[in-house]
């Protein structure tokens, strides 16, 4: 058998998959904490509800397959898959849903392909675009931002919505969306401008609605920030690499600036989409993958890119709001292609035929 080997120099990683994996948990954990800060402890319920069905679906696989366990549970690897997948989902979104997003990102997109190493998509990006598709309406419902309300649900309420879709009062979620805000619809504020100008609206007038901030949405803009936040401790700590995450927000802003020039009644401009929907979780912790990316310097930036630009057009053009898994489920497809392709050239050999 014909043995590949990446090009020199061959420098070895004193970080173990262990030490990656919660490095980039602990990097998450300022989104998380302001996620939970705007859209409440729904939040918190979904991510204990995704690392216990990751966890399970991890060892039931690996007890059919005949592996050990706690070696591949303790790398950390389904953990993060968990935490990714439940931080994208609605706060309130009913408990099934996670259920299904986690066993189905750990046992069919990774333990499927053989497990850590194997799987060509980003597990948690590919369970979000088969509830997403499955499940619309539940995974575009999202609560109004705490700021807004009039009446919070407190965290009792919270947890009933999310296992019996209703408060303990028996007040459902759109029942209380409408009692507690004026006009709530759960939209996110990508989907509220798109709506908006599709009837006409100008991104001013869209804009100058109730939800929305200087910059982006009220929440999701604080959101975003603090996952650059996590994302720069992740450059700085070198657990990730520059490449991916800059080529992503250059290309997402470039063309989104391209677009406002030349449609500014229509087009949100730059800001609003880097600070919208999962733009920088997406830049820093998921395009990021570590398996499912591209492994060239230069492929890194091809396929930074190449889904910062695909964000764009299906925002813009597409049928769903934000398209960030989307993007990476498609361009994950292409990494084999965009590897081969971008390969560097030994030392001392001559040029690929």
């Amino acid at each position: 058998m014909k043995l590949t080997m990446a090009s020199s120099p061959h420098n070895h990683s004193h970080k173990s998959v262990n030490k990656i994996m919660m490095t980039v948990m602990a990097a998450c954990i300022p989104g998380i904490l302001v996620q939970t800060y705007y859209f409440g402890f729904g939040v918190l319920i979904q991510l204990a509800l995704a690392l216990i069905t990751a966890s399970l679906a991890e060892a039931l696989v690996l007890k059919l397959r005949g592996r050990a366990i706690w070696p591949s549970l303790s790398d950390g690897s389904a953990w993060l898959t968990a935490v990714l997948l439940a931080i994208s989902i609605p706060p309130l979104a009913p408990w099934w849903i996670t259920v299904i997003g986690a066993f189905f990102a750990i046992a069919i997109v990774k333990q499927l392909y053989g497990g850590l190493g194997f799987n060509l998509f980003n597990p948690a990006m590919a369970a979000y675009v088969l509830l997403l598709i499955s499940f619309p309406v539940q995974m575009t419902s999202w609560s109004p931002i705490q700021a807004l309300m009039l009446e919070s649900l407190s965290f009792v309420d919270q947890l009933a919505m999310i296992f019996t879709e209703s408060t303990s009062q028996g007040v459902t979620l759109d029942v209380w969306r409408a009692g507690v805000i004026d006009g709530a619809t759960g939209a996110t504020p990508l989907d509220s401008v798109k709506t908006a100008v599709s009837q006409g609206l100008t991104v001013n007038e869209a804009m100058s609605k109730q939800g929305f901030g200087a910059l982006a949405g009220i929440g999701w803009q604080y959101v975003n920030l603090a996952f650059l936040l996590g994302g720069l401790y992740l450059l700085k700590a070198k657990v990730i690499n520059w490449h991916i995450p800059v080529a992503f927000i250059a290309s997402l802003g470039l063309a989104s600036a391209i677009g406002y020039i030349i449609a500014p009644e229509s087009e949100p401009g730059t800001l609003f989409h880097l600070l919208s929907g999962g733009a920088m979780l997406g830049a820093f912790f998921i395009a990021t993958d570590p398996v499912s990316a591209s492994t060239t310097n230069l492929g890194r930036l091809i396929y930074g890119a190449a889904i910062g630009f695909t964000v764009y057009v299906i925002r813009q053009f597409g049928g769903y709001p934000d398209a960030v898994a989307f993007a990476v489920v498609i361009m994950n497809m292409a990494v084999p292609l965009i590897d081969h392709y971008t390969q560097p050239r030994t030392y001392g050999h001559g040029a690929k035929s």
